[in-house]
């Protein structure tokens, strides 16, 4: 598996434009954040989460890179979508009683202006918590300060299932 990988990289890198290789060293780097546990999850690790959380409000801040863009050389929508469920989610996991977990079930985005610039920072807060459910919002700022995205996403609330080990 290692040969197969070090000749896919090595025509990578022979091929690759500077703008092709900094994107590969956005992905290597947030990869490696997750096996050194810098991330617990390879999303987290390739986007670049760096977290800032409080008790009631979460944000999240990631580094604009060209492995983001769409065609446009702006940041994909569907990537602003994944930093507002990720802030959201993480807030709502972070506020439900041990032994349950928050699952998105809603999510509703609007985008208001391109991302583009240095980076984008999500702030997510709780706009309604229930036994069963949670409605949080969540705005992304562009490093410039203009509001990029305004979103809300409701949450179930369910109890983990404990693993069996079969």
């Amino acid at each position: 598996m290692k040969n197969k990988l070090e000749k896919l990289l090595k025509e990578y890198v022979e091929q690759a434009t500077e703008t092709d290789v900094k994107a590969l060293l956005h992905v290597l780097k947030g990869m490696k954040n997750k096996l050194e546990g810098h991330s617990s999850t390879y999303i987290g690790g390739i986007l670049h989460y760096e977290k800032n959380p409080e008790e009631t409000v979460w944000e999240v801040n990631i580094p604009i890179n060209p492995v983001l863009f769409n065609s446009l050389g702006i940041v994909h929508g569907g990537i602003t979508a994944t930093l507002v469920d990720s802030a959201m989610g993480t807030l709502a996991n972070n506020l439900v009683p041990e032994g349950y977990g928050a699952v998105t079930s809603q999510l509703n985005v609007h985008y208001l202006a391109p991302g583009i610039g240095d980076g984008l920072r999500c702030r997510a807060e709780v706009a309604h918590q229930g036994k069963n459910t949670m409605v949080i919002s969540a705005e992304v700022f562009r490093t410039d300060g203009k509001k990029a995205a305004q979103a809300t996403g409701s949450f179930f609330i369910v109890e983990k299932k404990v693993s069996s080990g079969e």
